[in-house]
């Protein structure tokens, strides 16, 4: 069994309206935004490089470290070049995955919160590899990307639809029943 290509109409699960989400679209907006902000990582670390191999900042004394500075910043820059090139990988990897009854990576989860208010009481989370925080929305529905290193996805990983989690955070415990798994 694969994951459904196309949007539908809202499933029921535990007596709660769970959306269908086209997680092909979701996968490709993740992917472009992560390619989006590679390009701009690409530019500023050129720009960072320039900077720093420029000859108006070779160091005129042993306080001037404008040069040493940039060299510093133009290293984190690369570095992150190199992270977005190895996110967007991964995340190109997790379009051949097939369907898991559990919750592992590249699930997308569909989550009510017993404690909230009605209004922020559905969350739709996607595991990923990287990104963890990224939101989208994907057929109206806003979705956020989490990882399996995070406090949330740790805890929802290996679990099944209408198994409910304890996830503590500060002292505050919430509790949550996982109504689909796509």
């Amino acid at each position: 069994m694969t994951w459904s290509l196309t949007a539908a109409e809202p499933v029921c699960f535990v007596n709660l309206i769970v959306p269908e989400v086209n997680r092909a679209r979701l996968l490709e907006q993740i992917i472009d935004h992560l390619e989006n902000s590679l390009k701009l990582n690409i530019d500023a670390a050129e720009q960072a490089h320039e900077t720093a191999t420029h000859s108006e900042n070779v160091a005129e004394n042993r306080h001037d470290t404008l040069g040493l500075e940039a060299a510093y910043l133009a290293q984190g820059q690369s570095q992150r070049v190199e992270e977005g090139e190895v996110d967007i990988v991964a995340f190109k990897a997790l379009r051949d995955l097939r369907y898991s009854e559990s919750i592992t990576m590249g699930s997308l989860v569909a989550l009510a919160d017993e404690g909230a208010d009605e209004g922020d009481r559905h969350h739709l989370l996607f595991i990923g590899p990287a990104a963890g925080g990224l939101k989208l929305v994907v057929d109206q529905n806003e979705i956020v990307v989490i990882t399996p290193s995070a406090p949330l996805g740790r805890a929802l990983m290996g679990h099944f639809v209408n198994e409910e989690i304890d996830f503590s955070v500060a002292g505050k415990t919430s509790i949550f029943d996982i109504t689909a798994i796509y």
